[in-house]
């Protein structure tokens, strides 16, 4: 396969994103106004209830800051393209060119993801001064194979997090409109991902549901990486069962991509 127009692809839409730069300053500055606002929340919480779980504050606001970082990456959704497409019909025009659609589809994330990364610079940075007025700071990571374990997590993260986006825009053959079933898996995603509060914090019960659950694998694996709650032995087995996810989740995808292009067809477009 013929990789040079998929990588043409993500250039046209980091081009694309940077000619928004209005947005760039509207994104930073949320970030900042939520790390301010968390950072004051988890200090009043721990103030007065001390740490859980054996996470200290400063892992705390740590682990919030980040995942709000990462929320710039995983927010980009770049698979509802897909939507459009298929509410306007223009997907079959796309299936009559010589390309894959999905692979087309995450070229175009990847490059909407790579401006999201340059906006994260100027966010972290701008978060250090912000804190320090609250005596607190972002800590970095709990050595080594920690930071080499979060930057391969993040990584599944993405992919994973790709691949349940292309579910639900998927879904569009079927029912024209995914609003609400977005809007649900969004929610539940949020909370069982551990980007609101760290699954550690659960009930046991909810705990043990949230840990078998893919979202696990977008905030939680990495964050728990980083703040060093997952060490050695754990961090492989934690990047092995994003890795297992990743893969039954990609052929459920592919699957699912698959009966909706043949219901295309069948319709003759």
């Amino acid at each position: 396969m013929n990789l040079a127009p998929y990588a043409e692809f993500a250039k046209r839409a980091f081009s694309r994103e940077a000619t928004y730069r209005a947005e760039v300053f509207t994104r930073v500055g949320s970030v900042l106004l939520r790390v301010f606002l968390l950072s004051t929340l988890w200090t009043a919480l721990y103030r007065n209830n001390g740490a859980k779980q054996g996470i200290s504050l400063e892992s705390m606001i740590t682990y919030a800051t980040l995942a709000l970082l990462l929320d710039l990456i995983y927010g980009v959704n770049g698979a509802y393209v897909i939507r459009q497409k298929i509410r306007e019909g223009s997907i079959a025009i796309d299936f009559m060119r010589p390309i894959s659609v999905p692979l087309y589809v995450f070229a175009d994330t990847v490059g909407q993801t790579g401006f999201a990364l340059v906006q994260i610079v100027p966010a972290l940075v701008l978060s250090f001064p912000l804190l320090g007025l609250m005596h607190a700071h972002v800590g970095g990571p709990s050595g080594g194979i920690a930071a080499l374990g979060f930057v391969a997590s993040v990584a599944l993260g993405f992919l994973l997090n790709f691949l349940i986006d292309l579910i639900m825009a998927t879904a569009t053959f079927w029912t024209m409109e995914i609003f609400g079933i977005q809007i649900m898996v969004q929610f539940i995603s949020s909370l069982l991902s551990g980007s609101l509060v760290p699954l550690y914090f659960f009930p046991n019960g909810l705990q043990k549901i949230a840990f078998a659950l893919p979202f696990a694998g977008l905030y939680n694996a990495p964050l728990s990486i980083y703040i060093g709650k997952w060490q050695g032995r754990d961090i492989a087995l934690g990047l092995g069962e994003q890795a297992l996810w990743l893969a039954l989740i990609w052929f459920a995808a592919m699957a699912f991509w698959r009966r909706g292009e043949r219901r295309v067809v069948v319709q003759g477009g």
